[in-house]
């Protein structure tokens, strides 16, 4: 179905944020009032829900809406829940939040969920799915899904960010043992750890295979490591883990050495703040809390039609509300003033051609882009090679005409296999 070259010539020439020798730990945010937790399940009217306004909750606790439902969350305080109601992400898939209401009294071992936590996949499947850094237990523990290779993300995969290898320089001990106890438990042996080869650090990562990676922009995506340093090219329509390949954060494995050696679920994230001036801030952060609580504590005030970017900003997304929560997969939010934000344009395409000069997989995005705005789903992936796009985003990055192309990329993707799915 592809059948051009996979990768192009030209090179982007953007670059990746080295860490600083200098690193101050990272500022504690205080638990907030109010905490929200989002469970990608969605709300049945003509089920029972297992969970009511008014309950009250211990730290650690397992939360699902209905006895057969597929997902959970981990409650991070003990205290009461306050509500729970639909949302929906940033491609309308319905889902649910559910607001807990801290008791700061509770504070015992009898307040806390204990654990005994087992090497064992599907226990942590079952356990340890929510924690800081999402593991990714769900797909470890998939009996369809036959994993030889973990690589563990050391090296961040989008420019300004750091917080990966804060993360392996601050944790490194920790992050190691993480990585031996992931290893008993999957029996995996291939396991690498990517990481900037400019990077100064003194830290041991043991045994663990350090793959160098280019400070060249967009060197660290999944991708691209595979093809770099695993000397396989990802086809077309395909993931990492179905060519048998899982990419981990570093944090995650850091918080399963700490559920180990604490006998209970932790949910302090690291997290990067660049705030309107790009003045970068390191902190810590209860899963669950509000940007605005973070926002609040650094002083960052938030005006109508300012921008609040989850990710980086070649593979962010924004969100329009300050109340968005820290969730177990975010590294860095950015924030940007309403008068420098960069307007997007509904501007046909003048083929100047940037975009398949810089694309890293040979795209043509210039006509991929017509039939993704003509809702051609099927057309683009067929002809124009859609589900090769390894989602860096320096299409959109250089457009001239400042059409939001990595947007429309991702959409298609989406709405493509929601087709396929239906048929």
């Amino acid at each position: 179905m592809i059948k051009r070259s996979f990768f192009a010539l030209s090179k982007p020439k953007l670059t990746y944020d080295l860490l600083g020798s200098d690193q101050k730990a990272p500022e504690a945010i205080p638990v907030p009032g109010s905490l929200t937790l989002l469970l990608p399940e969605t709300i049945d009217s003509t089920k029972q829900a297992l969970i009511t306004q008014g309950d009250a909750v211990k730290k650690g606790e397992k939360l699902k809406l209905y006895e057969d439902g597929t997902d959970y969350v981990l409650s991070p305080v003990a205290g009461t829940i306050r509500g729970f109601d639909s949302y929906s992400d940033d491609f309308g898939n319905t889902a649910t939040y559910i607001l807990i209401k801290p008791d700061p009294s509770k504070t015992g071992e009898e307040d806390t969920v204990g654990l005994e936590p087992e090497e064992d996949l599907d226990f942590a499947n079952a356990n340890l799915r929510h924690l800081p850094g999402a593991l990714p237990f769900a797909t470890l523990a998939d009996e369809n899904t036959s994993i030889n290779t973990v690589i563990i993300a050391g090296a961040d995969t989008d420019v300004l960010s750091d917080t990966c290898q804060f993360v392996c320089t601050a944790y490194a001990d920790e992050m190691v043992e993480g990585t031996r106890i992931l290893k008993r438990m999957t029996q995996v042996s291939r396991i690498f750890l990517t990481l900037p080869e400019k990077l100064q650090t003194q830290a041991n990562f043991g045994s663990v295979q350090i793959l160098k990676t280019d400070e060249t922009y967009p060197s660290t995506l999944p991708a691209m490591i595979m093809k770099d340093h695993l000397g396989t090219e990802l086809p077309a329509g395909k993931t990492p883990e179905d060519m048998g390949v899982c990419f981990i954060r570093a944090e995650a494995l850091v918080s399963l050495a700490r559920v180990f050696k604490t006998k209970a679920p932790v949910f302090e994230k690291v997290v990067t703040l660049i705030d309107k001036g790009g003045n970068k801030q390191r902190l810590t952060a209860t899963l669950g809390t509000p940007l605005s609580k973070i926002f609040a504590r650094f002083n960052v005030h938030i005006n109508d039609s300012d921008r609040i970017i989850i990710g980086g900003p070649m593979r962010g997304f924004a969100t329009y509300t300050p109340h968005h929560p820290v969730v177990p997969d975010m590294d860095m939010i950015i924030v940007q003033d309403r008068d420098t934000v960069t307007e997007l344009s509904n501007t046909p395409c003048v083929n100047c051609g940037e975009c398949i000069r810089i694309c890293p997989a040979n795209i043509p995005v210039n006509l991929l882009v017509r039939f993704l705005e003509a809702d051609e789903y099927e057309e683009a992936a067929d002809k124009y090679d859609l589900q090769s796009c390894i989602e860096c985003g320096l299409c959109a990055f250089v457009c001239k005409a400042r059409i939001p192309l990595y947007q429309y990329i991702r959409l298609g993707k989406h709405e493509l296999l929601a087709l396929r799915a239906d048929a």
